[in-house]
């Protein structure tokens, strides 16, 4: 389990280490599991929430470093973590199923009931592709867990052991203009495109260096 002293630091720091750290939840008898795929820091910025000001439900930004803040969004309930520097925060914007001796298939089974296709069941790489998704297959209730710590017995994330060969450092994602839509703080698994939000190699109009960029491990942020 991450203790809080990984979040005691930046929030590009700690958006870009996120990257492949497992996040389980206690379901019943069973484990549900997703290693982060992509991610989003939010710190002295106009796309920050904290710019709209402190509010209770807001609250949660400003509690110490490694509190959960949720909230929700026009898809349903986010999930983040607040960092060093009151009202800063990690958004945990989208991942890929985690199966190990911890966490089974039936633990996926769970996921995709949680998290139903319109059609049936989703496929598992599209399971946790974005915000919404990602805390729905994770049954993660704003009602439940914001403003709370992570816990050994119900709800954390931890290094499992891997590490992704390189990162998409691209743009963040539905920020309009005013509130600083260019600025390079989204984070992808440059291996695992295809369970993000969106693929930011996908977008025709972007071009690499200005619009987004792969570095590795050792670059980032």
């Amino acid at each position: 389990m991450l203790s809080n002293d990984f979040f005691e630091r930046e929030a590009p720091v700690v958006a870009k280490e996120l990257i492949g750290k497992v996040v389980r939840r206690k379901y019943g008898n069973l484990w549900l599991a997703a290693a982060i795929v992509e991610t989003e820091a939010y710190g002295s910025d106009k796309g920050n929430h904290a710019w709209l000001g402190r509010t209770a439900e807001r609250e949660s930004m400003w509690s110490p470093a490694g509190t959960i803040y949720m909230y929700m969004s026009q898809g349903g309930d986010s999930f983040n973590i607040s960092v060093t520097g009151g009202g800063h925060v990690v958004l945990i914007k989208g991942g890929r199923p985690w199966i190990d001796k911890t966490s089974s298939i039936e633990s996926l089974d769970a996921m995709q009931k949680l998290n139903p296709g319109a059609k049936g069941p989703r496929p598992a790489h599209k399971l946790l592709a974005g915000q919404a998704l990602f805390a729905r297959a994770l049954d993660l209730k704003v009602s439940a867990w914001d403003g709370k710590q992570f816990d050994a017995e119900q709800f954390f994330i931890e290094d499992a052991g891997y590490r992704p060969k390189s990162i998409i450092r691209c743009r963040r994602l539905g920020l309009p203009k005013h509130r600083a839509p260019d600025l390079m703080l989204r984070y992808v698994d440059a291996a695992h495109l295809r369970s993000a939000t969106q693929n930011p190699l996908g977008k025709k109009a972007w071009i690499a260096g200005k619009d987004y960029q792969r570095l590795s491990w050792e670059d980032l942020p």
